[in-house]
């Protein structure tokens, strides 16, 4: 039992600094966007609550330990950081059920699930709903009150004009005949050297990784390596500021989810590789197929799909370290 309780208290340690590690980017993300950060924070929160709750009601087992370890907490606020500001309100529920239900208590519950939690909600939502999931709002974007009539639908005045945009990341996608240069200059999704708003978010989670470093709740091996992966596919794939162009290696490394996924998603103890050499090379796959995807897939982003096709690879991974690690050895 001492054990067990030991167990337990590590792992409701490591999810109080994870949330703490959040409020740097949490902040970013609220000044940039406005109210519509902190609704989605809130309905995922409750969401994941309520689902946890029903569950291990209809489960028989005890619902406060379960509830007290934060896991389901932190998989509903890393949804909430990834999901679009100001989106409808059931495709936020949606996700967090989606994530709590299939991600995690499928599987029998914490410590079992193959798959990431937060990443399969935010995968169902954007496979179903592309067009809501590929719009962020304009920066500095609405009031509380505007806030709540766009996420619920209230009639409660008009919609402000052209409040949300296509990602830096879509743009470029999209894009068939406009320099980098153009790119920058002329679309407001562009900042200065990746998505308007998005390099200061990214710096953000980036400041919140390292504090987790540093209070060693995870080793760098798979952050290191998926951000190494991209920034040298992305280096190599990279051919200047001309129509052509798939973003520079600061392009890639400060837009979308990069440091969210390579500190608070690729680091997930659970659905991740558990030894050194398997938790590196799921990085490096996890980097490589983020940019694959967000190049020449049908996605902006591919953090999610690069993580839940990496969650796959996971018994492959840990294989191919041992074999690696019993060829070294004399």
């Amino acid at each position: 039992m001492p054990l067990l309780e030991s167990v337990d208290e590590r792992l409701q340690q490591a999810m109080k600094l994870v949330l703490l590690a959040t409020v740097p980017g949490m902040l970013v993300l609220f000044w940039l966007y406005g109210w519509g950060v902190l609704i989605n924070l809130i309905l995922t929160g409750v969401t994941a609550l309520a689902v946890e709750s029903a569950v291990l009601q209809l489960r028989k087992r005890p619902i406060k330990p379960t509830l007290s370890d934060g896991s389901a907490l932190v998989s509903a606020t890393l949804l909430a950081l990834a999901l679009p500001p100001y989106c409808p309100w059931w495709l936020t529920v949606s996700a967090a059920a989606f994530a709590l239900l299939f991600g995690k208590h499928l599987y029998g519950g914490v410590g079992k699930n193959p798959f990431n939690p937060a990443m399969l909600g935010f995968a169902l939502v954007l496979v179903a709903f592309p067009q809501q999931m590929t719009h962020w709002p304009s920066s500095h974007g609405m009031d509380l009150l505007g806030g709540l009539r766009q996420v619920f639908g209230f009639s409660l005045g008009q919609t402000p004009d052209a409040w949300a945009q296509a990602t830096a990341l879509d743009s470029l996608r999209i894009n068939k005949s406009l320099t980098m240069d153009e790119l920058f200059t002329g679309n407001p999704a562009f900042g200065h050297f990746g998505g308007r708003g998005m390099e200061w978010v990214n710096l953000a989670f980036l400041a919140g990784g390292a504090f987790l470093l540093q209070r060693r709740v995870y080793s760098w091996h798979a952050p290191v390596g998926m951000l190494a992966s991209l920034f040298v596919i992305s280096l190599l794939c990279w051919n200047g500021s001309g129509s052509d162009s798939h973003g520079s290696p600061l392009f890639h490394l400060l837009t979308g989810a990069s440091m969210l996924g390579a500190f608070f998603i690729v680091t997930e103890p659970v659905s991740g590789a558990k030894s050194p050499g398997a938790r590196l090379l799921f990085g490096v796959g996890v980097g490589l197929l983020t940019y694959l995807i967000r190049t020449w897939g049908g996605y902006p982003d591919g953090v999610a799909f690069a993580v839940l096709l990496m969650n796959l690879c996971v018994p492959a991974l840990e294989r191919i370290a041992v074999s690696r690690q019993e060829r070294m050895e004399p």
